[in-house]
């Protein structure tokens, strides 16, 4: 079903052809990012992603907007804990053009002096920007909780005192370090041929096998009671973040996981919508995601209440959790959370941007390329005590974390030492 050549010291290329469509989404994936960083640097893996739309040796800033742009493409990038991707979507006819102007980007940046210091200004706005917006600050102030002390639980984006550190030769020497061929994949979904991309990458990377060897800080502490962090602010709602330690990304139980997910705050249709939402009118917006990394992952509530009722929004939240521990599913229940999970994969699929991005995931960090099939039956297999056991594993009081952002006061932070789990 899919593509893959693997080129000697060089990336390996996987391709999707998708019949009838008349794009093309391209992405070259480095695999290197946030927790690969040091507190001296955090935040350089996300500084040389916005360094590298800046020019390259054949292509100057605007040159490589008005390829992509200029051709009714869209062009991108972005760096999370684990992977940094820079890809594009774009008429069939143009995907030579655009595969010469991403790798000229990931293999020759210009990396201007005066380009470096004026980015950096960018960068620190764009901290500025996120710290005033509560519903994207929660998730630092979790991601603290989750993981203190080491790169998962610190902004990608780094410090203002990391990323004013941060310099031309610095950029550089991680570029050096992390973005050889061997460390890249380039992956393609849409109207394409395979063999002729892979003569097209073949051209242009190098033969090099002198990359890192990805080497990054395992987790290893285990939390043992529930951790609380509360960021005083004017707000006209109370924004809560709250987060358990959950699975790895190739862990047995991660369809269950997602199941979970789906069951608890995916959709409309979800308990944790229609308790807090529906039934109680605390909130306007509430929902679960799922995080997975090589060695952890994390099981997440986000949710705007009403300030004056957060202890009531929290306890029925966790009321939820106590409930799916304890009571399996209705055989109903399941069917729908399967036909939602994967429905929703489906959909997703038909899309060539999406594919491309499925596909770029699971072969960065796994090695592996799943096909739709694969997860369909692997889905199929999985039951409801699954579920029940990835409750139990998950929704521990000791496990619990949570952060909230509001005009909170003393004796409502006291709600939260009084709170259970089933």
């Amino acid at each position: 079903m899919y593509n893959k050549t693997k080129l000697k010291n060089g990336p390996k290329v996987i391709t999707y052809r998708m019949s009838g469509m008349q794009s093309v989404a391209i992405g070259i994936w480095i695999k290197t990012g946030g927790r690969y960083e040091n507190d001296e640097y955090k935040g350089i893996a996300h500084y040389l992603e916005h360094l590298l739309f800046k020019g390259s040796k054949k292509y100057s800033c605007r040159q490589i907007k008005e390829s992509i742009e200029g051709v009714g493409g869209a062009l991108n990038g972005f760096t999370s804990e684990e992977l940094t991707c820079y890809l594009a979507r774009l008429p069939k006819l143009h995907l030579d053009l655009v595969s010469d102007v991403l790798s000229d980007m990931v293999l020759h940046p210009l990396l201007n002096e005066q380009e470096v210091n004026k980015e950096r200004t960018v960068i620190l706005e764009e901290a500025k920007m996120y710290k005033d917006q509560p519903q994207s600050y929660m998730y630092d102030l979790l991601d603290e909780l989750l993981w203190p002390d080491h790169p998962l639980g610190k902004a990608i984006i780094g410090t203002p005192e990391s990323i004013s550190r941060i310099k031309k030769q610095d950029l550089s020497d991680f570029a050096q370090k992390y973005y050889s061929s061997s460390n890249i994949i380039v992956c393609a979904a849409g109207a394409l041929d395979h063999d002729k991309l892979v003569s097209k990458v073949k051209a242009i990377f190098p033969k090099d096998s002198s990359g890192s060897n990805n080497s990054f800080l395992s987790v290893k502490k285990v939390q043992t009671k529930p951790q609380l962090k509360i960021f005083n602010k004017d707000t006209e709602q109370t924004h809560l973040a709250m987060g358990f330690h959950a699975f790895k990304r190739d862990h047995p139980l991660r369809h269950a996981l997602g199941l979970l997910h789906v069951v608890l705050g995916a959709n409309m249709s979800s308990r944790l919508f229609n308790e807090v939402r529906e039934k109680r009118g605390l909130a306007y917006e509430i929902g679960t995601q799922v995080k997975r990394f090589y060695d952890t992952g994390a099981f997440l509530v986000h949710a705007g209440i009403d300030n004056k009722k957060v202890g009531d929004a929290i306890a029925i939240i966790l009321n939820e959790f106590g409930k799916i521990k304890s009571e399996p599913l209705s055989q109903d229940e399941f069917k729908r959370a399967k036909d939602f999970y994967l429905g929703q994969l489906m959909l997703a699929l038909e899309d060539t941007l999406d594919h491309m991005l499925w596909i770029g995931e699971s072969t960065s960090t796994l090695d592996k390329t799943y096909s739709l099939e694969e997860i369909i039956k692997a889905v199929n297999k999985v039951k409801r005590e699954d579920l029940l056991e990835c409750a139990n594993l998950i929704f521990n009081k000791e496990h619990l974390n949570l952060a909230l952002i509001g005009p909170l006061k003393d004796e409502e932070t006291s709600i939260f030492n009084k709170l259970s789990i089933g």
